[in-house]
């Protein structure tokens, strides 16, 4: 969905008489200038795509941890299958920014609650599967952007990005056969039954044609008289947040490392373009989808090579100031640019990659490994949180900044 962010915002102009850029027809951005001074700032921030990518997950990511463990894991997959879905299919018809942006929420919804999920599913796993997870997501992050970038490249495929998002429907179809044919879980990850039993915990039906001595009935009535039913959840929620006292350490630095990438990503790189000549001939609109597909190819990497090279949690602050250095380079470059080629901003976007994903990989590589088994399910969901906040910061501060230097630019 980032990686459609200009087109999602360029749909405004075909409001307003200009061409549809969901049917591949903006003209104005899909041809390579010959001057970068022709290029016009967009009148929105790609921040907002950002902010309705990211705030629908942090929602979900503040309240699953909380509420979401005694959902089986096979219903909340089916509702990230059905968020999938619709996301695309909204995008894809969108003919305003309203309701491309709510295609993007729905697409945030699934995204939140799916990594939710499957990182709560990673621990009762090996510690591998972290690695796994993360390389995982790289790989998408790689598949989607090229994907998009390489099907709407007038020099390639040239499909428009309706027909494009709409191909993208094969993508829930796939999530769905691997999880339900393909995945084998542990017998201790719940499974959906009509029944729950007092303390919130998956059981099989009972059979309703036996009947129950007096001691067995004693024994429930004892258990369920422990603690008041109300007094319960609070209990709950008290020891949760005793849980999350230790995860701090680990989830600022991990935000930190995220507000940098996504304030480059999507508020200062849409700013940053290349002429004919310096550029490779890539249109505005080609440029940026190339930077995304450059970065995750730098995600992938790093979140791959975590058996190989793995970080100590010493070395996560190092990486968030690294990542701060790069966001200011980039808003430099934005308002005076002084990078001679894009093949140079095609490095430093790979080298941010893998600052991001060097991170994440080795967060929450940490985090599996150092917390103990019986707690380690909600800080997996709860750490989790660290890169939305920092994605979040990035979406808000995007928007001032992009008004900043499309007023005080020096092109």
């Amino acid at each position: 969905m980032l990686s459609a962010a200009k087109d999602i915002l360029e749909v405004e102009e075909h409001q307003h008489g200009g061409d549809d850029p969901m049917n591949g027809t903006n003209h104005t951005t899909d041809h390579c200038l010959e001057n970068i001074s022709e290029m016009k700032c967009s009148p929105i921030s790609t921040g907002s795509v950002l902010l309705a990518d990211i705030l629908p997950t942090l929602a979900i990511k503040l309240i699953a941890p909380f509420t979401l463990q005694r959902v089986p894991y096979n219903i909340r997959h089916t509702a990230v299958v059905v968020f999938q879905s619709l996301s695309y299919i909204i995008v894809a018809l969108s003919s305003s920014v309203a309701v491309g942006i709510t295609g993007v929420v729905f697409a945030s919804i699934g995204a939140g609650l799916g990594e939710i999920t499957y990182l709560s599913l990673a621990s009762h796993f090996h510690n591998d599967v972290i690695t796994s997870w993360s390389s995982g997501t790289g790989g998408a992050g790689i598949f989607g952007s090229l994907i998009y970038a390489m099907l709407t490249d007038k020099k390639l495929f040239a499909l428009t990005p309706r027909t494009t998002l709409l191909l993208m429907l094969i993508i829930p179809t796939i999530f769905t056969y691997t999880f339900w044919k393909l995945l084998q879980s542990p017998s201790t990850v719940k499974k959906f039954t009509l029944f729950v039993d007092s303390r919130g915990e998956y059981v099989a039906p009972p059979n309703i044609n036996h009947s129950s001595s007096d001691d067995e009935v004693e024994v429930i009535l004892a258990e369920s008289t422990e603690q008041p039913l109300l007094t319960r959840p609070l209990s709950q929620i008290s020891n949760h947040i005793q849980m999350t006292k230790p995860l701090y350490k680990y989830m600022i630095p991990l935000s930190f490392v995220y507000f940098g990438e996504y304030f480059i990503n999507q508020g200062l790189v849409e700013l940053i373009t290349s002429d004919c000549k310096h550029g490779f001939g890539f249109s505005p609109r080609s440029q940026y989808r190339w930077y995304q597909v450059i970065y995750q190819f730098g995600v992938f990497i790093s979140r791959s090579s975590a058996k190989i090279l793995p970080l100590h949690s010493s070395l996560l602050p190092v990486l968030s100031v690294l990542q701060l250095i790069n966001a200011g380079l980039f808003f430099k470059d934005a308002i005076s640019p002084f990078v001679p080629h894009i093949f140079i901003i095609f490095i430093i976007i790979f080298y941010e990659g893998l600052l991001g994903g060097a991170a994440y990989v080795n967060t929450f590589r940490t985090v599996h490994k150092s917390i103990s088994e019986t707690t380690r399910e909600f800080s997996l969901s709860f750490v989790a949180l660290a890169d939305s906040f920092g994605i979040v910061t990035a979406g808000f501060l995007a928007i001032p900044a992009h008004n900043f230097i499309c007023q005080h630019r020096n092109l």
